[in-house]
């Protein structure tokens, strides 16, 4: 009724009715996979500004031919428009698949069956009570680990889950499973009884002052050191699904290497993905700073480490994931971080961590990617053997996504 009546009014002022209509553009996006393997659940970005719509885009739709393509719209700068458009899709080896992508200026309803999910929960510790927050700011003198649930935003895909601690350390903590699915939301990283006796997964790794599942850290050319002193930090989720997790963990006024920097390490999580891309930005190009990432020294040396010496590196171990040693079982688990060699500057170690140290001169922005398994998944990596195995694969497949190619 209200449009009709704008449309009246249009017409008496002689304004153009086009103002009120919907706008669209279709896009042909080429996706190629020119390496030797499938490629599943290979993962497409499409910034909306290097398409220039000429609008708004409210929804999208991705069509493989007569197959819908599930999708998601991410707002990645906080000012509620899109700024990219993310989808997975299969694609043979040595292949490529033709898909129309309808971008639109009107929203829709339509939704997707999640394959990810995340949450963030501020608690009332007395109350037994949990708010939802999308972003939470506190100085860098402010302990907040014990006032947010799980201790700092929590993430998964059908595969695997992971929190980001809430305090200096900032450090990745894995959420392993037995079987494939999405837990998070009623396990809360801590399940109960009844809970694991239905199969639940569970916090499978005690992650100390180490770097975790691929933490940055700061170097001091000794050691692996935590992210402060800083003025204030920042933790975020920017995107919920269903086909991806965006989290951020930003800090201003980080005092490190003389310098003051202002940082925020971004945390990508695909469907059907265990590894996570994560992307570190700074406001002002980086100079001489070293920082160091890697993988954790679960457990001295018992722990199993490989390197290929080039920006791969991997360890795996059996520890108490708690200091409950009752209640909870040893848990043996691979971790796994691969780092581009043009960031690369040397492999070290210190007594908790197997790492390399990272630098990025003139540039305000890094990235690398991450993961684990858990030996007690149906689906993962039993052995150490063939999870080493699976980390040269995984470095291999990274180093040949899949192309994008975009005509109007």
């Amino acid at each position: 009724m209200k449009k009709n009546i704008f449309i009246l009014l249009c017409l008496l002022c002689g304004l153009p009715l086009s103002i009120f209509a919907q706008q669209t553009v279709q896009l042909t996006v080429e996706v190629g996979n020119q390496w030797k393997t499938d490629k599943t659940d290979a993962p497409v970005v499409i910034r909306l500004n290097e398409v220039n719509p000429g609008f708004r885009v409210r929804s999208a739709v991705v069509m493989n031919g007569n197959e819908e393509i599930a999708s998601q719209l991410d707002d990645l700068d906080g000012d509620l428009k899109a700024d990219e458009l993310a989808f997975v899709i299969n694609v043979p080896a040595q292949s490529k698949k033709v898909l129309t992508v309808a971008l639109s200026s009107e929203k829709t309803g339509k939704t997707y069956p999640a394959r990810v999910f995340a949450e963030m929960l501020v608690r009332d510790a007395k109350k037994q009570k949990h708010a939802p927050a999308q972003s939470i700011t506190v100085p860098g003198t402010t302990n907040f680990y014990n006032m947010v649930q799980h201790h700092g935003p929590a993430f998964e895909s059908e595969l695997v889950g992971y929190r980001i601690y809430f305090n200096q350390k900032q450090t990745v903590d894995p959420y392993g499973k037995f079987n494939k699915g999405l837990e998070i939301e009623e396990s809360q990283f801590y399940p109960t009884k009844a809970q694991l006796e239905r199969g639940f997964g569970d916090d499978v790794l005690m992650v100390g002052n180490s770097c975790g599942i691929g933490t940055l850290k700061g170097w001091d050319g000794a050691k692996a050191t935590h992210i402060e002193p800083v003025a204030f930090r920042t933790e975020r989720i920017l995107a919920y699904g269903p086909i991806r997790t965006v989290t951020e963990v930003e800090v201003k006024g980080w005092e490190y290497q003389g310098k003051e920097l202002n940082m925020t390490n971004r945390y990508i999580l695909y469907a059907g993905h265990r590894d996570l891309l994560v992307e570190t930005f700074f406001d002002e190009p980086l100079t001489d700073e070293v920082f160091c990432t890697g993988v954790q020294n679960i457990m001295g040396n018992e722990t199993l480490s490989h390197s290929d010496h080039h920006g791969l590196v991997g360890s795996w171990g059996r520890h108490w994931p708690v200091t409950d040693t009752v209640k909870y079982a040893k848990e043996t688990v691979g971790i796994a971080t691969y780092i581009p060699q043009k960031y690369v500057r040397k492999e070290v170690k210190d007594k908790d961590n197997f790492l390399y140290t990272v630098s990025a001169p003139g540039c305000k922005h890094f990235h690398y990617y991450t993961m684990f398994t858990s030996r007690k998944e149906t689906f993962g990596y039993p052995t150490p053997e063939t999870w080493f195995a699976y980390m040269q694969e995984w470095k291999e497949e990274l180093e040949h996504p899949v192309t994008v190619k975009i005509k109007p």
